[in-house]
């Protein structure tokens, strides 16, 4: 029996990684890459922490052992990460009603959740913002969910549109599945207030919908505590939800796929039932957690030295890039570019839109060589003082001529 004729057809590039395969082999010496959300120092570079050096150095001399991890990952990481996201004295994790698995990245995390919703006869209607991170709807499409979308900004693609986003959710059945960002809203970087948190929760609330809380980015909007605030309003007492986290950014451990996902349950016997169901779904896709990224974190998160200093180079991060959002709006500014750009300052995370059409997304490629994803985002986190100048004259030149 031959392979299906459509895997004979090539497949769209991936609407991220697609680009960084195209800007590398661009020639260009002048080309930018504002595409891919990673973090860059001053110098252009993606950096390891120096915790992340020092907590290497004392994996290798303890030279421990190979073998699987449990299922649902190592035991120790599991209650450091529960306790990071949300907090050690919070009702969810002393009642252990709160539950945390292990995962290959905040997206085998988001996998694993909505293979457990799936497996377990969940509603098969989850609702998720429109714009939103592009895996998104591929990933829970793949899992079998049918997709709605829930407005989430104005035409500028700066600003909630708060009246379209609860209007939406308020035509959600009882039962179906809501995927709202924690924190960092990619890709636009706008994030609700908290009385717009308290509103979502209400609404949660008394429509009986099971949210997905994508915590990507908790650490690099206002710190950590602070980028957990929406989530918090959502964990109310007896609330049920799921939560994917990643430390692929906030540990700049993008290649080591470092994530987990969290069960909140009504009760402590019922997330030890859910988790049951959580192991099934991962022992049938990657079966086993890889074990070295999940140890830097345990081992930083764990140690009385290392975990303040990483948090120290986590506000360092988080400052470069509100730095770099402040430096964008003068140098746009400057050009006298139109449009009110001055709400980026206030946004939070590594992304921004700049309400671009496609076909000027595409002459930012094409003649300036600059990659930016979608309709306009760029990668905050990316600039540098030898591209910010470059970007918004190409900015300006294409905006100036449609």
């Amino acid at each position: 029996m031959p392979l299906p004729s459509l895997a004979r057809i090539p497949a769209p590039s991936d609407p991220i990684l697609g680009l960084t395969e195209a800007f590398k082999a661009d020639p260009r010496t002048t080309k930018i890459n504002l595409s891919s959300g990673v973090f860059v120092d001053a110098s252009g570079k993606t950096p390891v922490l120096p915790t992340v050096i020092e907590a290497e150095r004392r994996l290798a001399a303890a030279a421990g052992t190979k073998l699987y991890r449990p299922i649902d990952g190592d035991d120790v990481y599991r209650g450091l990460v529960r306790s990071l996201v949300l907090g050690a004295d919070h009702e969810a994790v002393t009642s252990g009603r709160a539950l945390a698995t292990q995962t290959p990245g905040g997206t085998g995390g988001l996998r694993v959740a909505a293979d457990l919703l799936r497996q377990t006869g969940a509603s098969s209607t989850l609702w998720m913002s429109e714009p939103t991170w592009p895996n998104h709807p591929q990933m829970f499409k793949a899992a079998g969910f049918a997709v709605k979308t829930y407005p989430y900004t104005d035409a500028t693609g700066r600003r909630i549109d708060e009246a379209a986003l609860l209007g939406a959710l308020g035509q959600a059945e009882p039962g179906d599945i809501v995927l709202l960002h924690g924190a960092c809203h990619n890709p636009t970087g706008v994030d609700p207030s908290a009385e717009l948190w308290r509103k979502i929760g209400d609404l949660i609330e008394e429509r009986g919908l099971l949210p997905i809380v994508d915590l990507a980015y908790q650490g690099f909007g206002d710190g950590l505590r602070e980028d957990a605030a929406g989530l918090m309003e959502l964990v109310r007492p007896g609330a049920e939800l799921l939560v994917s986290t990643s430390f692929s950014k906030t540990f700049s451990l993008y290649s080591e796929r470092v994530g987990a996902m969290l069960v909140i349950a009504r009760s402590a016997e019922d997330a030890k039932a859910v988790q049951s169901h959580v192991k099934v779904a991962v022992r049938v896709n990657y079966s086993n957690p890889p074990a070295h990224g999940a140890d830097i974190v345990r081992t930083v998160l764990s140690d009385e030295a290392l975990r303040p200093q990483w948090e120290a180079e986590l506000a360092a991060m988080r400052a470069r890039i509100k730095d770099n959002r402040a430096a964008l709006v003068a140098a746009l500014q400057a050009r006298a570019i139109p449009g009110d750009w001055t709400s980026i300052a206030s946004q939070r995370g590594m992304f921004a839109m700049m309400g671009l059409t496609l076909e000027q997304v595409a002459r930012l490629r094409d003649v300036h060589g600059v990659y930016v994803v979608g309709k306009g985002r760029i990668n905050v986190a990316g600039f540098t003082a030898s591209n910010m100048d470059p970007f918004a004259d190409a900015l300006a030149e294409v905006i100036a001529n449609g």
